[in-house]
């Protein structure tokens, strides 16, 4: 397997979450490869642009860890930020010029000669596919980016862009209280071209413990009495139920603390009964199938 089999988001680690010092990106880096978390999850825009450049800064403390790892980073978002004065408006840029500046401010962030993933953070309705198959293939060639991929694309998007050049990955907000990817194609669609989902907010983020409803109760009670048979929390068991999916989705986890993510490797060693996956699509949908 290219990636491992849970994922590292490190959206909440620098300004928008934890605010990590780099010796505590550092200690988390280390422990999560000790786990076989080898995989991390990066966006250009995490912390207004910071986060890339303190986690690369830790890596460059030490870096005999870049070869144990896995690189994930996003573009084409634009966002307006103090750094940035003259932007009016978010919006979305996937024209070749932003794809190649973002990539070189990547690397140079990450202090890393190579991307391991790169994915077009959210369709852009003016992308071109050419233009992004022409700047992929160049990107590729120059080794600088080594598999290229999608995120919250509907399957029409994807289709766009793989008739063009060959996507990896579709990073999709999947989850028990998201559902919509089961029923929409994009999993069909992972099934059928091999392309490799990865769940963004698996656990609902955060949504689904302490909340005062009746889908809420539901998912929850369920996961309490399936906690039970395999000596497991509720998230563990809500992780093993996106792991139970046949096209092999790979959760991105949003913690920033290393005995959560520990925790959450139990759901790995997890196999739901069909039966017991459907009691929890029934907990969520309120409904039995049809």
């Amino acid at each position: 397997m290219i990636f491992s089999r849970l994922i590292a988001g490190t959206m909440k680690w620098g300004s928008w979450g934890a605010q990590f010092t780099q010796a505590d990106y550092l200690r988390l880096i280390e422990g999560c490869i000790s786990l076989g978390v080898t995989t991390f999850d990066h966006a250009d825009i995490y912390g207004h642009a910071t986060t890339e450049a303190e986690f690369g800064a830790a890596l460059a403390e030490v870096p005999s860890l870049r070869p144990r790892m896995q690189l994930i980073t996003k573009c084409g978002i634009r966002l307006i930020r103090p750094q940035r004065p003259d932007r009016q408006i978010k919006h979305y840029d996937t024209s070749k010029e932003h794809i190649i500046e973002s990539v070189h401010q990547s690397l140079q962030r990450l202090h890393t000669d190579y991307i391991d993933l790169l994915l077009i953070h959210r369709p852009d309705p003016l992308m071109h596919p050419d233009d992004i198959a022409e700047v992929f293939t160049s990107l590729q060639g120059q080794g600088k980016v080594l598999h290229f991929g999608v995120s919250n694309f509907m399957p029409s998007q994807v289709e766009m862009l793989r008739s063009r050049f060959p996507i990896l990955v579709n990073q999709i907000e999947v989850s028990i209280l998201h559902l919509d990817a089961f029923t929409d194609g994009t999993l069909d669609q992972c099934l059928t071209h091999r392309l490799i989902p990865m769940a963004w907010s698996p656990l609902g983020g955060g949504q689904l413990f302490g909340v005062d409803s009746d889908r809420h109760k539901r998912i929850t009670a369920v996961a309490e009495i399936l906690g039970e048979k395999y000596e497991a929390g509720g998230d563990q068991i809500l992780l093993s139920w996106l792991l139970r999916h046949p096209s092999g989705m790979l959760p991105v986890l949003g913690t920033s603390k290393i005995e959560r993510i520990q925790k959450a490797l139990l759901a790995t060693r997890i196999h739901l009964t069909t039966e017991e996956w459907f009691l929890l699509w029934r907990a969520s949908t309120g409904k039995e199938v049809d």
